[in-house]
């Protein structure tokens, strides 16, 4: 029975077979600690340190000469970090989340301060709308966490929304950063010091790499008295021209290359690069 287990546990899944996204942002518990980590301003978790995003926001503003009526579609936008600093530039904008913590907490900072953000708590895959933007901004390397079937379907879902002349922002992780990856298992009591559950745990990590398809995996298997939980942490690594061609395939073109989306100039040695695309 034991031994089952273990070989269920250290199981490698084909790529991207089980989406688990649900179990991670959903969790009342889990998502609340998501939160936490997104709010901590000197570390690179759930958002990036408070100083990369002040500086990201202010050359987003100025490239894009986001200003007063500006409309911008903010994908996977946690508590508003971007969202409500765009709004305080005047423009109007659409916050997308699947957690229901990071919305409530987005909400309140933009009624308190009387910002224009609409918060969508919704999968943003399923959200679907008549408006159109001038930005669509994907950021944190979400991209990545997609299937190939789930990043075609919200890049389809980015040419609806956006206007004929409109952009697309989006950063990922790059294959200098998938080659650094190792294959390793981590077995912990309360793994991730008690990230995922208040109640005594056992927890197992185990991390496999996918040379052919350039994806890594975490897979997470916590066991609890009362139930065993397996989530499943997907990351999908780019080079340029596969990034590209997925892009061309949904009626983009990649107009500017940087380091990340605070506008750095682009490093071929860089563990992730940031696009804007238009359509074509």
């Amino acid at each position: 029975m034991m031994f089952d287990e273990l070989e269920k546990i250290n199981t490698r899944p084909n790529p991207f077979e089980f989406y688990t996204a649900s179990d991670l942002w959903t969790d009342e518990y889990t998502s609340k600690q998501m939160l936490t980590y997104h709010l901590q301003e000197d570390v690179d978790i759930s958002s990036r340190n408070i100083e990369f995003i002040n500086r990201s926001v202010q050359w987003i503003v100025s490239n894009f000469q986001v200003k007063e009526g500006t409309q911008v579609a903010d994908f996977g936008c946690g508590p508003g970090l971007y969202s409500n600093r765009f709004a305080r530039f005047g423009a109007e904008v659409t916050g997308i989340d699947f957690s229901k913590n990071s919305i409530q907490y987005a909400r309140e900072v933009a009624v308190k301060e009387n910002l224009s953000v609409d918060y969508v708590n919704e999968n943003y895959l399923e959200f679907e709308t008549d408006r159109k933007f001038d930005l669509v901004i994907m950021i944190m390397c979400d991209f990545c966490a997609l299937s190939p079937a789930q990043r075609k379907q919200l890049l389809e879902k980015f040419h609806k929304v956006l206007k004929s002349d409109g952009a697309v922002l989006l950063d990922v992780h790059s294959l200098n950063a998938f080659e650094s990856k190792e294959e390793v298992i981590t077995y912990e009591p309360y793994l991730l010091n008690g990230f995922w559950s208040p109640n005594k745990y056992y927890g197992f990590l185990n991390t496999f790499k996918y040379d052919k398809e350039k994806v890594i995996l975490d897979k997470y298997t916590i066991i609890e008295k009362s139930r065993t939980r397996t989530i499943y942490n997907w990351l999908q690594y780019f080079d340029i021209e596969t990034l590209k061609s997925e892009l061309e395939e949904s009626g983009f073109i990649i107009e500017e290359l940087y380091l990340d989306v605070a506008g750095n100039h682009f490093n071929e040695k860089s563990n992730e690069f940031a696009v804007i695309a238009k359509k074509y």
